[in-house]
Formats: C-alpha cells, sequence, structure tokens
C-alpha cells in the first residue's frame, strides 16, 4: 500500500527500519517489481536494535531475494555498507550466523571474494606471503573452515585449497574474525584474551591487517 501519492512501494520499503524493515524483506517476492525496483544499498541494514536470531533472519531474506533478485546479493553492497552491517552485529548476532552453515559460508566467501580490492599495493609491493586461515566450528579436516591468501606483487588472492607453505597460520573463530575485519577489535587484544592463536611469523601476523585498506563502518 502507498501511503502517500508521492511514495512508490519501493520508497516505502527503504524508508523502514530495524524489525519492521526485517518482514519487509521476508515478505517481498524476489520476482515482483518492488524488490527489483530497490537498491540493497539504500536500505538500512544495521541491526543494533534487533534480536539475536535477526542478523541470520536478515541474510537469509538477502539471499532469498538475490536468486531472483541479483541486486539483493551481497557482493553488490558497497564496502562501507557491508563493515557497517557486519559492525552493528552483536557478538551474538554473529554467532547465530556462525552457526547457520550456507550463512556462514555464504558470509566468509564474501569477506575473502573482497580482500583483493582492498590490498594496499603500495605496502605489499615487495612482499610474497602466503596466510592459512583456520575459522573454527568448519566442517574441514580438525573441524575448520580453511582459506589461503597469496600477497604476491601488490596484489592478493583467495583459495580454499592449501597450495603452498604459509609464512603465518591463523586460527580464529569466525564472530571474532568478523569483528577483526570490521575494526571491532584489533589482532593485538585478540592475541591477549587467547582469541586468536598464530603459529609461524608472529610479527608479520601482527601488521598483517595494515597491507588492507578496510572499509570502516559508516
Amino acid at each position: 500500500m502507498i501511503e502517500n501519492a508521492g511514495m512508490t512501494s519501493a520508497d516505502r520499503v527503504a524508508s523502514l527500519r530495524g524489525a519492521a524493515l526485517l518482514d519487509e524483506l521476508e515478505r517481498l517476492d524476489p520476482l515482483g517489481p518492488e524488490a527489483h525496483a530497490l537498491d540493497v544499498n539504500a536500505l538500512a541494514l544495521e541491526l543494533g536494535e534487533l534480536r539475536k536470531d535477526d542478523f541470520r533472519r536478515l541474510l537469509n531474506a538477502l539471499l532469498r531475494l538475490a536468486s531472483r533478485a541479483p541486486a539483493f546479493d551481497l557482493s553488490k553492497v558497497e564496502p562501507a555498507r557491508f563493515a557497517s552491517l557486519v559492525a552493528s552485529a552483536s557478538r551474538a548476532q554473529l554467532e547465530s550466523v556462525a552457526a547457520d552453515r550456507q550463512l556462514r559460508e555464504r558470509v566468509l566467501a564474501e569477506i575473502f571474494a573482497r580482500m583483493g580490492a582492498h590490498i594496499r599495493p603500495d605496502r605489499a609491493r615487495d612482499l610474497h606471503a602466503v596466510v592459512h586461515w583456520r575459522l573454527s566450528g568448519g566442517i574441514g579436516e580438525g573441524g575448520y573452515d580453511r582459506y589461503e591468501t597469496v600477497i604476491a606483487h601488490g596484489s592478493c588472492t583467495v583459495s580454499r585449497e592449501m597450495r603452498s607453505p604459509a609464512r603465518v597460520t591463523i586460527t580464529i573463530a569466525p564472530a571474532d574474525f568478523f569483528r577483526l575485519i570490521t575494526h571491532q577489535t584489533t589482532p593485538a587484544v585478540l592475541f591477549v584474551t587467547g582469541r586468536i592463536k598464530v603459529k609461524g611469523d608472529l610479527a608479520f601476523a601482527a601488521g598483517l591487517i595494515g597491507f588492507f585498506d578496510l572499509p570502516h563502518p559508516v
């Protein structure tokens, strides 16, 4: 229903916040005109007022819509807005997502896929380093989801296969990883609290984030 003569259905959805927006996204028909008229970057996706499972609900709603309306795919969310979305979630909300196999894999895949775009060529130009990431609570060997990032010649590539010896292996829970890459915590804090384990070149690991220009939440 259009609330006033100048507001379209898509405008009405875009004006919603919090639980009302979440309910509307779950209701939307991915083949309907409303879904195809919306810009995911114009939606107020931040989750501070929502409950533990609402981050999971929101991501599920976006994935459902993206199956028929590609504009809702997480890859379409602007970097700063993606950082804000993750940063606005509480630890309980992040852990709820990490416990959902499909969502965990989708969010991790999106984060690692963006690494190449956030590398700082000026700082990484002369660097060649392989980093193995082990995300706890996974289904791979030893109960970890594993990613390999290779920084070389000012670029960063990502693989799910461990192809080369690692300069450093980092073990971390997904919720802490989400908080780390959105500037909600630091490697030093995670290290002294035992929430991150590092095997290999500790000095390199401590400065690893400095090779990336990670977006700050808006």
